[in-house]
């Protein structure tokens, strides 16, 4: 800098040829020039070194491609990058495009990402629950918080997710949440779709009670077409966090203007379930749509119910109209969902038995009660399913699960109590 003004005020001497003062200070009369100008225009200040500034960026962005990552984004506000150049490169195919973390940088500069709120991670909790591995081992399913529509009724919205490809199944404008409502909306996922291995809810109505092994008339019912009712612990969401996270997608894509009323508010979820499964990259599947990894259950929804079959080490009693059975002469409760149907007893000691429904433990009979009822299973020796009538260990932190028993006729003569 110093010699840059001792420069200046040399090139100043209208006594000296501007030749001899670039020779003076070893530089070439074009860089002399450029100090005279830059000094001309901005002073001592012009003469401080700058930061070179490439005339063209080979690696920019077109603008043509930059305008397709805005208009996107503007049309799906909540898509991150990845998701948005996965649709990009998909749709545009002919055009050559710059990485997620590109997308994301160009983004942020035009103002069109919020920095998100820092939260604390905990390690994830462990999941004793049957493994996800192919299309319908597992449809995971639950209620999105209820909101009011423009007709001042409330929507339940009813949501059903296959939890290996993530398809969504049914999702469902419901203005009540009864057993029987629920149940039709199932019998058309089913006739479409076929019948899952397992169905995983939570323990609210009307997928569980407070009955033995948290039957429902709905869990009975899948238990009568060879579908095992999985539950997840009380208190841990996270134990269906698939689940639980597409509803925050739903909650952000198609709850935030509710429809006028329930007819339109389907119309929504209709639409949003066609962007949802079919264009809407998935980052667990590898930025592709979850349609292109499900694909329809190989069991058909049959005509006829059937009931669940037991090993030649159960007795078989069966329920009366009213939920009960007979042990030792006398009633035992059961529940009403189970209306004339069978039951099976294993004997596990000197005075106790096992008591179950298809794949499902009720509870525990002992003989040393003065009247038979059904004890509640201690947590650390629970059992939930039973396969081809044998006992296999349970640790205290893992709870096993196996398919429900193939539901063929008991062949057995029905003891009933009325």
């Amino acid at each position: 800098m110093h010699e840059r003004v001792k420069f200046i005020a040399a090139a100043s001497d209208e006594t000296r040829s501007f030749v001899s003062v670039c020779e003076q200070f070893g530089i070439s009369t074009k860089t002399g020039y450029k100090w005279l100008a830059r000094y001309a225009e901005d002073g001592p200040a012009g003469l401080e070194a700058k930061a070179p500034v490439a005339r063209e960026c080979p690696h920019k962005t077109a603008d043509a491609q930059t305008d397709l990552i805005v208009a996107l984004r503007k049309e799906k506000p909540f898509w991150g990058p990845k998701k948005l150049r996965g649709v990009l490169m998909k749709e545009h195919s002919e055009l050559s495009w710059p990485a997620a973390s590109t997308v994301g940088d160009l983004l942020k500069r035009q103002g069109l990402i919020r920095p998100r709120r820092r939260r604390v991670r905990v390690a994830p909790a462990s999941q004793p629950l049957g493994e996800c591995t192919r299309p319908n081992d597992t449809w995971c399913i639950d209620f999105k918080g209820d909101f009011a529509m423009g007709d001042g009724k409330r929507c339940h919205p009813l949501t059903v997710t296959d939890g290996f490809s993530r398809y969504l199944i049914k999702i469902e404008a419901m203005i009540q949440t009864r057993g029987p409502e629920v149940r039709r909306a199932f019998e058309l996922a089913f006739q479409e779709f076929g019948l899952p291995s397992r169905i995983r809810s939570d323990n609210g109505p009307p997928f569980a009670t407070k009955a033995p092994g948290g039957l429902s008339s709905l869990s009975v019912w899948w238990i009568q077409l060879g579908i095992f009712p999985e539950r997840i612990e009380p208190g841990k969401p996270q134990q269906n966090g698939r689940h639980e996270r597409f509803h925050r997608t739903l909650k952000l894509e198609a709850l935030a203007d509710p429809g006028a009323n329930v007819v339109e508010q389907q119309r929504i979820f209709d639409v949003h379930r066609h962007e949802y499964n079919d264009r809407r990259p998935h980052e667990a599947l590898e930025m592709t749509p979850p349609a292109k990894h499900y694909e329809p259950s190989s069991r058909a929804y049959p005509r006829e119910l059937v009931v669940p079959s037991y090993g030649d080490d159960f007795k078989v009693r069966w329920t009366g109209n009213t939920g009960y059975f007979s042990w030792r002469a006398q009633p035992v409760l059961v529940h009403h969902s189970v209306d004339r149907q069978p039951i099976g007893i294993r004997r596990t000691g000197e005075t106790t038995h096992e008591v179950w429904y298809g794949p499902v433990l009720l509870g525990l009979l002992d003989d040393k009660d003065d009247k038979p009822r059904l004890h509640e299973v201690p947590r650390s020796d629970s059992k939930q399913t039973r396969s081809a009538g044998k006992e296999d260990p349970v640790s205290d932190n893992e709870v096993p699960v196996s398919p429900p028993p193939n539901p063929v006729t008991v062949n057995s003569q029905p003891e009933i109590v009325t």
